[in-house]
């Protein structure tokens, strides 16, 4: 790119940079130093291939959406929280909030994210134990008891039963009185991610797909500002799976979605900005830096290019970000500490919209209210304290950092090639990229893949090729061990005690009319949003509404392979 369009780009920058909101605030250095809010090439000097980096808030949107960074307005500290029951996670959600948080994260337990009830037998044992126990939409109210849910954007990471979930909580607001039109947040619904990673489904993929059109359509219409999806390669990469493949596959998720909602008739300009993503941050700094600007300079491109959204909020990749928890130790846990602020660092760095720090002990148990808060005040530390907020995508035009940027782009494009190829040359129910995703997880193609690259790092591990202090060098301590979280079995009883009096005080053969009308919905084409919200509303429970539907549609089971 010349001299003349890069000071191009630089007025264009200007002008919006002048025109937007920026917070009250000190953007000098802890010295007094004053600092622009970008930088970009010195002025007059050309800068080839700069249109890939370009300025924030312009296609591509390589460092960022928005003209202002930070300036404008921070990430959203929004922790990961929930176990026990409802209760005990409200209590949490007040603590988050009071300490600072600016969003709520919900956390479901086992049986809650498999769609059964808290008294079903295959749940014994695990209610309560990695996150909140959810039956019914009187659990919900308690859980955002005393928490404006009209006021609060609430993130909920499910995907099986999201939809049903998703139901519950609008009953809840609605039992707040809130005007569920406002309402804001985000719901996973990723069911892509769970054939390739993570395994928890209800339904075969179809099935799945037809819930998730459904919400998108609702939300499109009845609640424009929540997000229904938040395509998730935080479980890919946990899994094992390489930062590039973590991108790669991700995005081809968001991108099936896009057919997803291009089959059923809708406007990408209208359901694109409904889409949004969830990240791990792990440990190689500028290695995930690199991922989180190239993820956004695909994202505008393919919608743009290939799927003709022409707004650029339908442009715009917006991303939460979870520090790794794969990267955490058992051993000398208290380096976690390290590990999370580095881990958060490159989130903030490459853009993120939201951000989870994981707590110091999560590989022995459940956050204590005292790691919950060192994890929370990590973020307010690089919020305040660093500087970091001063300058939009400081590390742009790093040598290093766009090599790595256009190298992890190159690999991406590569698997989106093998994807697509992988649905053959024949129609598309949906698109293209979805045939290809869901030939690929009927073949297994990218669980093998991930487990091969998962095989690769844990042999550099063992030869000591990869460190990791504690663990395999730096072994010698003189910590102690910690107190940790422990979720009693009382909470069990007392779950299951609570949904007995509730069954017990409800109109039974309503629940059973307003399942059965919503079983009836699923064999039309008839949106199903409306009908499972009258079954909520009636306190069917989560294991009701979701056993109706396996005995309509079947259980999915993942095929053996060797």
């Amino acid at each position: 790119m010349d001299a003349d369009e890069i000071a191009a780009g630089r007025a264009r920058w200007q002008a919006r940079y002048d025109a937007a909101r920026k917070r009250d605030a000190d953007f000098t250095t802890l010295s007094g130093m004053t600092v622009d809010p970008v930088y970009g090439p010195p002025e007059g000097m050309p800068y080839p291939g700069f249109e890939r980096i370009g300025w924030p808030g312009e296609f591509p949107y390589t460092r960022g959406l928005y003209p202002t960074g930070y300036r404008g307005r921070t990430w959203t500290i929004r922790q990961f929280a929930g176990f026990g029951n409802a209760q005990q996670t409200n209590e949490r959600y007040k603590m988050i909030l009071g300490a600072g948080g600016g969003g709520l994260s919900v956390a479901f337990d086992m049986p809650t994210l498999m769609g059964r009830d808290s008294d079903d037998p295959q749940s014994l044992g695990e209610v309560g134990h990695c996150g909140v126990a959810v039956d019914s939409a009187a659990d919900m109210e308690v859980l955002f008891d005393g928490i404006d849910l009209a006021g609060v954007t609430t993130s909920m990471t499910i995907s099986g039963p999201a939809v049903p979930v998703f139901c519950m909580y609008l009953v809840a607001a609605e039992r707040q009185g809130a005007d569920l039109s406002t309402l804001d947040g985000t719901l996973q619904t990723d069911i892509f991610k769970e054939y390739i990673a993570q395994k928890e489904w209800l339904f075969d993929p179809e099935p799945h797909l037809r819930l998730i059109g459904d919400l998108m359509e609702y939300c499109a219409r009845e609640i424009p500002r929540y997000k229904p999806l938040s395509v998730s390669g935080y479980h890919i990469r946990e899994a094992g799976s390489t930062a590039a493949q973590e991108l790669a596959y991700t995005l081809a998720d968001g991108f099936g979605y896009v057919e997803l909602g291009l089959s059923r008739g809708l406007d990408v300009n209208v359901f694109a900005p409904g889409l949004s993503f969830f990240f791990d941050s792990h440990v190689d700094f500028f290695e995930e830096i690199a991922k989180f600007r190239a993820a956004r300079r695909i994202w505008a491109r393919w919608l743009r290019d290939v799927y003709g959204a022409t707004s650029e909020k339908a442009q715009w990749l917006r991303f939460h970000t979870q520090t790794a928890g794969v990267s955490l130790t058992a051993q000398q846990p208290v380096n976690n500490v390290v590990r999370t602020a580095v881990e958060a660092l490159a989130a903030v760095l490459g853009g993120t919209n939201s951000l989870h720090t994981n707590a110091l002990d999560e590989t022995l148990a459940l956050p204590t209210d005292e790691s919950a808060e060192i994890a929370l005040r990590t973020q307010q530390v690089l919020m305040e304290e660093t500087g970091v907020v001063n300058v939009a995508d400081p590390l742009g035009g790093s040598w290093y950092v766009e090599a790595l940027t256009d190298k992890i782009e190159a690999e991406a494009e590569e698997i989106f090639a093998r994807i697509r190829q992988l649905g053959g040359e024949g129609p598309h129910k949906i698109g293209p990229m979805t045939s290809g995703i869901l030939r690929g997880i009927e073949d297994g193609w990218f669980t093998g893949h991930i487990a091969e690259s998962a095989f690769v790092y844990q042999q550099a591990l063992e030869k000591g090729d990869k460190r990791i202090v504690g663990v395999n060098c730096h072994t010698g301590t003189v910590a102690k061990d910690l107190e940790i979280l422990r979720i009693s079995h009382e909470v069990e009883l007392e779950q299951r005690r609570m949904l007995a009096e509730r069954k017990a005080g409800r109109d039974d053969a309503a629940v059973k009319a307003a399942v059965q009308r919503m079983v009836d919905v699923s064999r039309t084409g008839e949106n199903m949003i409306p009908a499972m919200l009258d079954a909520v509303r009636a306190e069917a429970t989560l294991g009701e509404i979701c056993d109706a539907l396996r005995g309509e549609w079947g259980i999915y089971r993942e095929p053996a392979r060797f």
